[in-house]
Order: C-alpha cells, then structure tokens, then sequence
C-alpha cells in the first residue's frame, strides 16, 4: 500500500504519553516504597548511619527517588581531642587536606624549579604551617557547611548523633549532650568508615597522632616519625620532607602492601634520595616523654631479639592501619555478622543489596566498613547510588569493584589500576605474563636538571601487565611522576573495556606528555632489554 507519514500531532501524543508513563512508574514506585513503610510504622524508609561521601551520596540519591531518608553522623573525638564536621574521613581528614598538603610540597619544590627558568626570587623561603592548617581547614569547614545545606535542600533528615542498634530496625541516638531518642526504618544501611589503629602501647594515645589529628595540628610537627608503611604514612611523610621537617618513617615489612613491590620500592627510594630517612624491619617497643620535652621513642627488629634503638622526635604519628566502626554502632545487636580481624560487615553477595548486603536481609553496609573491597571515596559513593537506585527504582545494576583505579600522592606520585605484577603472576603464571615498561625523565624537569645534578633522572616509570594467553589483554597499567592520578584515570578504560596491548600501539599519543609513554612502550621486562629512555 501507498505509504504516509505520521501526522506530527501522533507523534507528539505518543510522547506525552510515554513521558506520563514513565513518570507515573516513578511515582508508583516512591508511593508503593512509603506506603509500605508507613504501614509498617517506621519512622524513615532508609537510615543511614555514617555521613561520610557513600553515606551521603546514597541518602540523597535514595531521597531523590522518593524514600523517606535519615542520615546520622557523629565524629568521637580523638584522643587529641580532634573532632570535625559532616563528610566523613576524605573530606575532613582524608584526601582533601592530604592532596592539599601535597600541593604545598609540590609548589616548594616548583619554586626552587623556576629559578632555572629565569624566576629571580629570593634565595632563601620558608613555610608558614599556621598559615597553611588554617586555609584548608577554612574550606573544609565551608565543605561541612554545604553537605548540611544539601542535605536539607534534598529533604534528608539529619542527626548528629552516635547511632547504635537496637534490633534489625531500631538504633538508639545519643547527642553531644547525652540526650537520647529511638528511631526505626525499614531499611538502613551502615557507612561508618574506620578510624586509625593504635599499636597497644602505654603512654601512645597520650603522646602520639594520627592522620585524624595531622591536618588540624595547631604548630609545626617539627622533626616528626611516621610508624607505618601504608600509604597514608608514605603520603604524610613525603608532604612532611617536602615541607623541610625532619621526617623518618619506620616500617615492619614491605611498603605499600597490596600494591605493585616495584613501584612501592620505587617510592621509596626516590624518598629517601631527597630526604626522607627509613628504619626498616622494626617496630616501636616504648613510647615515653623525655626529660627534654620531646617523645622518646624505642623500638626493636621486627624479627625479634634484644636489640634496641630509640631517638626523640616533635611529633610521632601513627598510621599503621584502620578499624570498622562497627563494634560502635553495635551491629551485633542487629544480627550482622562482621570479619573478626577488622570489624568489617560481611557482604552476603545475595538479594537486592548484592555484595553490599549484609547477613541480615534488610541491612547493608557500603565504603570501607565493608569487607574485602576498595578502600576509596568513589568506590563508596558508586556503591551508595547503585545501592540506592535497587532499593527505590528497581534497578538491577550492582557495583563493578573490578579494575578500579587509584593513586598515591606521594612525592613522586602512583597511580594504577588492574593487576599488579606479584598478583598477575600468581594469577596466570609467570610464564603467561609479559611486562612492558621503561623509565623516563619528564620535560618539566630537563632544564632544573642540568644545575641540579640527578634532578629526576629516572623518577617517572610506567608498566603495562599483559596476558599472553588472551592477545596480550592487559591485565594492569601502573605509572609513577607527575599528575600520574590524572593520567591513569584516563587509562582506567582501557582495562573496562578489555584493551590489548595492540590498542595501546595504535593510539596515538600527546606530545610532550607524560601519559604518551604508554603508546610506545616496547621493551619487555623479559628480553633484558634497556629500559631506561632517552631524549623526548
């Protein structure tokens, strides 16, 4: 038959309609999820107990699409007496004032730098900590201010108070005052994050920080020792140097565990070529006061034995590692079964919360309380949303929790994502594994480096971890040098979306960049090949 065209009112009629029906579904759903809290007589259909970046992501996702939402958040004051305001551990204590602090490192450096490139400046500067602690903490306090206002705008109840179970439905609250109030939800789910461990020894929580107190310290750290290998203290510590402190870091065992060891050794020993001094294979055996004022610190080898050494430091920092906060919310009263080790929620890999449900069907747990899974900001904030959405919009998306990038803002900074190379062997085998790599010196340090002798000869190096096996699939992408967060967050896709190594050589690359070295790497770790580059 002849054909016609679709009057243009037709069309327009069918998309007022699908619009009315897709909406009316939404509507359904947030009218459904209420109803059948209100017939159950809870007081919200979501509680969130932590008001940290997966906590507040999630409530105002979840609010968004309806639900009745709650979140409670309180801060216990270290032993310092160090509190802060709602954002949880990233915000507050955690990446911001970390990168920050970083940054200060990075421009002291710069400045010496652009000397070299025809700056006249002063010969001599100095640091002005006081100066530094009360800008970040300025914008903090401002970031405080905004997640609270969010919050209200979205129309998220919010307690600031210590919430702890009652029964899988109930937590009681108790205020800065002591004031108590009982409040119950159909579903809630735990982001409390964790808190620094301390090592078990007298006089430490007296006399001794951590990252929690760090970034608020009221007068310089002076000469300052960082007990631990975690990247928290190899992150403090290089900031600490950079600032022209006295920095010694004192490990057990290995650095950066969990990461690539090469890329970890690489950190440092470029550390201790611009400063930092290391104490290996030992751990803190007394911590006192000296008569001098300062903290005496006395430590043996790890191994065991009677010998011992000590000195005094300004300040010791402790970052050895985090606990859950779930034993202060008492998930036990609720029926959660936790990891005995570090308190962390078992995720029963089942139902509508899939890895972030618990072992009690209407309780979950996301972020860093949850076991067995990234310990990062944009890993609880993904998880919260997704959580949200198949809780209240029946969605079926779950949390992808492979092939997450991250980095490391050290002095020279890591970033990676995929597979180190420990793990890819004991994965698929050495022999099915080949490793392209090469190190490298960036542009921007080519001309301090012809005054400054060894000026990063060598600093940045990059890997690509491959699977012979599967068409050299890549298994892993690491880099260390400047911006490397920046640049694996590019190279992040690569891995989602199953690159090989022939993609990486057909990509072409920005010159002059950093990141351009992973489009012509070609020297494998297995032919012994020189990888050491040369020339831009």
């Amino acid at each position: 038959g002849k054909a016609s065209a679709t009057p243009s009112s037709t069309i327009v009629a069918l998309c007022l309609a699908l619009r009315s029906r897709v909406h009316c579904t939404r509507v359904f759903g947030r009218v459904l999820c209420r109803r059948f809290s209100m017939a159950a007589g809870y007081d919200f259909d979501l509680l969130i107990i932590g008001g940290g970046s997966g906590g507040l992501a999630c409530s105002k996702e979840a609010a968004k699409l309806g639900a009745k939402v709650a979140v409670c958040d309180y801060v216990t004051p270290t032993p310092k007496g160090t509190a802060w305001g709602l954002g949880g551990t990233c915000v507050n204590v955690g990446c911001i004032p970390k990168k920050l602090m970083h940054q200060a490192c990075l421009l002291g450096e710069a400045v010496e730098d652009a000397k070299e490139f025809g700056w006249n400046l002063p010969e001599s500067k100095d640091h002005d900590w006081e100066k530094m602690v009360g800008a970040i903490q300025d914008y903090i306090m401002m970031l405080n201010f905004r997640y609270r206002t969010e919050l209200r705008t979205k129309g998220v109840t919010y307690f600031n108070s210590l919430a702890k179970f009652v029964d899988a439905h109930t937590v009681e609250l108790t205020d800065r005052k002591g004031n108590t109030e009982r409040k119950t939800a159909d579903k809630i789910i735990v982001a409390t994050g964790g808190r620094p461990r301390y090592l078990g020894l007298p006089n430490e929580k007296e006399l001794c920080i951590t990252s929690d107190d760090l970034f608020s310290l009221d007068k310089p750290p002076g000469k300052t020792l960082v007990v631990g290998a975690s990247y928290v203290a190899l992150e403090c510590a290089g900031f600490l140097n950079g600032l022209k402190y006295d920095t010694t870091v004192m490990m057990r065992s290995i650095p950066l565990r969990g990461f690539d060891q090469q890329c970890a050794e690489h950190i440092c020993r470029y550390m201790e070529e611009h400063g930092t001094k290391f104490i290996r294979g030992c751990i803190p055996a007394a911590i006192e006061q000296a008569a001098s004022g300062r903290i005496k610190v006395s430590w043996k080898p790890t191994g065991g034995g009677d010998a011992m050494d000590s000195d005094e430091y300004d300040t010791v920092l402790l970052a050895i590692g985090r606990y859950a906060l779930t034993d202060e919310c008492n998930v036990a009263a609720a029926g959660v079964k936790v990891q005995e080790s570090n308190k962390k929620i078992i995720g029963a890999n089942s139902g509508v919360g899939g890895t972030e449900q618990s072992s009690v069907d209407n309780i979950f747990a996301i972020g860093d309380v949850l076991d067995g899974y990234p310990e990062l900001t944009p890993v609880a904030i993904q998880a919260g949303i997704l959580l949200a959405r198949r809780l209240f919009a029946g969605s079926s998306v779950q949390m992808d929790y492979r092939n997450v990038a991250t980095a490391v803002f050290t002095p020279v900074e890591y970033g990676c994502v995929g597979y180190s190379e420990e793990d890819a062997i004991k994965e698929f085998g050495e022999e099915n594994i080949e490793v392209y790599h090469t190190a490298f010196k960036p542009l921007e340090l080519t001309v301090p480096a012809q005054n400054i002798s060894g000026r990063g000869d060598n600093a940045s190096y990059c890997k690509v971890i491959c699977n012979l096996k599967d068409e050299e699939r890549i298994l892993g992408m690491h880099v260390l040098g400047w911006s490397s967060g920046e640049i694996i967050q590019g190279y992040a896709i690569a891995l989602k979306l199953r690159a090989r190594k022939a993609d990486l050589d057909n990509l072409v690359g920005i010159h002059p960049t950093n990141a351009e070295v992973f489009t012509t790497l070609n020297v494998t770790k297995r032919s012994g090949d020189d990888w050491q580059a040369a020339g831009c």
